[in-house]
């Protein structure tokens, strides 16, 4: 099968799009990422969370075919990004981590040089997102900041709807409104059948965009986490405030799980079974309370409970 049949079939069908198998790359010294396994469907947006320095960018580079494994293998669409680079990349629209712009003058010169090498000739989408993130690009690129420069190059990441993005912390250098356009921006791609990896280390954007996150320590993967589970957790849990002393002395513990008691403000956080919520709702009516929310469960309690407290322990 030539090369550009077998990426036609993966993309028809609903497969794996990338495989990263047992993939190792020592710098010495602890660093580089160590037997590293994941792999990501169609239409799938992939987190990889960790701090600087753990390893995030040296697998995306590997998958993008820039670095030759030590051991184990990389494969988009079935080939190796190290030997078929050049047939990859057209279906791939890349953000890398530090950004290095060719000499031109502008970010609209280079966005121009950029299409024409790709044989991008409709640039109605870049100037949608160059819209969307308020971005000048007539701006001389050596005088725009960093934020400025984040949006060109996230513009020339998108441009020409790939079918895979990596986006290496693409949300760096931009601030919170900007955050949102292109948190809004990964859900427009993702809502299109995009496949995504995208490095980041805002539990927040990654909640928002992502089907799974991975999460990598120095080097090492060490968890994959499915965000249904996040999203859908059979338990809820309620924190409620008693007017009296009486009252919060009075509350039958035994109708749900205690997780926190606070009696100087008469508080008390609980956890009920999904399917017994109604029925403890009914029961807490019973009380004179002053207030009652819903903590929804996070991706970055998650990380703190199974994550770094895992963490703490092995230190």
């Amino acid at each position: 099968m030539a090369e550009t049949e077998q990426i036609t079939q993966v993309q028809n069908d609903n497969d794996v799009v990338i495989k990263v198998e047992h993939l190792t790359k020592d710098y010495g010294g602890g660093r580089g990422i160590f037997d590293v396994s994941f792999e990501v469907k169609k239409g799938v947006t992939f987190g990889y969370c960790g701090t600087n320095g753990s390893g995030k960018t040296t697998t995306l580079r590997h998958i993008m075919g820039f670095i030759k494994p030590d051991s184990g293998k990389v494969t988009v669409y079935g080939l190796d990004p190290w030997k078929h680079g050049d047939q990859i990349k057209n279906h791939i629209g890349y953000l890398p981590g530090e950004i290095a712009f060719p000499p031109v003058e502008s970010g609209s010169e280079f966005l121009k040089i950029q299409a024409e090498m790709i044989g991008l000739t409709d640039m109605s989408k870049a100037e949608r997102i160059i819209n969307a993130l308020q971005l000048d690009p007539t701006a001389n690129l050596k005088r725009m900041s960093k934020g400025m420069k984040q949006k060109t190059a996230i513009v020339c990441a998108f441009m020409h709807s790939p079918d895979i993005l990596i986006l290496d912390e693409p949300t760096t250098g931009l601030d919170p409104l900007m955050r949102e356009a292109f948190v809004n921006l990964i859900k427009e791609e993702r809502a299109k059948g995009t496949t995504i990896i995208m490095s980041n280390h805002m539990f927040d954007e990654l909640e928002s965009t992502c089907d799974y996150v991975g999460f990598i320590k120095n080097g090492k993967l060490v968890d994959i986490v499915d965000m249904n589970k996040i999203h859908n957790r059979e338990e809820r849990v309620y924190a409620f405030g008693f007017r009296t002393d009486e009252e919060y002395n009075s509350f039958d513990r035994k109708c749900c799980t205690v997780v926190k008691e606070e009696p100087e403000r008469r508080r008390i956080t609980v956890s009920v079974p999904v399917a017994d919520s109604n029925k403890f709702l009914d029961e807490i009516k019973n009380y004179n309370i002053r207030y009652m929310d819903e903590k929804k469960y996070t991706l970055e309690q998650y990380f703190m409970e199974n994550i770094a407290k895992g963490e703490n322990e092995n230190d």
